[in-house]
């Protein structure tokens, strides 16, 4: 498994927090795009915007191979998928850093020690780095 390549970063003052990013957005649509999308356009717009990142996920690290001139660089397409998500919660009253912190303590709380005592997670010939 590769390591994050940010998990050992002390966020700088640049960096971009969830709440700017969705401010950000906001102030894109409403300068340059008249309107959001309906909210069930967006679900839509999502959806595709995943299956184009699980497209270069597929051919990238699983068994499928590059079209000629096909993008194979997953990052703009994570940014598309983050775009349309931002949108979503702009549109339907979603602070996603609430929601994030939220989450994660749910996730804490749920599963500290579910993952940590699955045998299954260890020496798994599945986790190599494929890159």
């Amino acid at each position: 498994m590769m390591p994050h390549p940010f998990s050992d970063e002390k966020p700088a003052a640049a960096d971009l927090t969830l709440r700017q990013a969705q401010a950000m957005v906001d102030n894109w649509i409403r300068t340059y795009g008249v309107r959001y999308f309906s909210e069930l356009t967006n679900m839509a717009v999502l959806t595709e915007e995943v299956g184009e990142l699980a497209r270069i996920m597929a051919r990238r690290y699983g068994d499928q191979s590059f079209k000629a001139g096909e993008p194979t660089d997953p990052a703009d397409e994570m940014a598309d998928v983050l775009w349309v998500l931002l949108c979503l919660a702009n549109q339907t009253g979603v602070d996603l850093t609430e929601a994030l912190r939220r989450n994660i303590e749910k996730k804490t709380a749920r599963d500290n020690k579910r993952h940590i005592d699955n045998p299954k997670l260890y020496d798994n010939p599945h986790t190599d780095n494929h890159e």
